[in-house]
């Protein structure tokens, strides 16, 4: 069983930033790959950056240039960094483990664009 705590949503006004941060449990998160999703109000959700454990990455379209994912494995923790955010970012964000065949999901955190 992998746990994983999420922190660092928020309101922000569009253009602005925003860092996501995801702590996960187990010995083994070097093993992982960690992965963002988003879920907006109606819609499904949806990957936004993965990192594997050989820290290859891949982003949606819609965030490329834009957002960053990055890994500390020595701290179990991913990051979700966010720049040139817009209103259409506005969503839950979900921070996801795959280890095998098993996916274990945080508990979401809030992300509001918005004047």
């Amino acid at each position: 069983q992998v746990q994983l705590v999420e922190s660092g949503g928020g309101l922000v006004q569009p253009g602005g930033s925003l860092r996501l941060s995801c702590v996960a449990s187990g010995s083994i998160f070097r093993l992982y790959t960690m992965g963002w999703y988003r879920q907006a109000p109606g819609k499904q959700r949806e990957l936004v950056a993965a990192v594997t454990s050989r820290e290859s990455t891949n982003y949606a379209n819609s965030v490329k240039g834009r957002f960053t994912i990055s890994r500390d494995n020595a701290k179990r923790t991913v990051y979700l960094q966010m720049d040139s955010l817009k209103p259409e970012d506005t969503a839950d964000y979900y921070c996801n483990a795959n280890v095998g065949v098993n996916n274990y999901w945080g508990q979401g955190t809030q992300v509001t664009v918005s004047s």
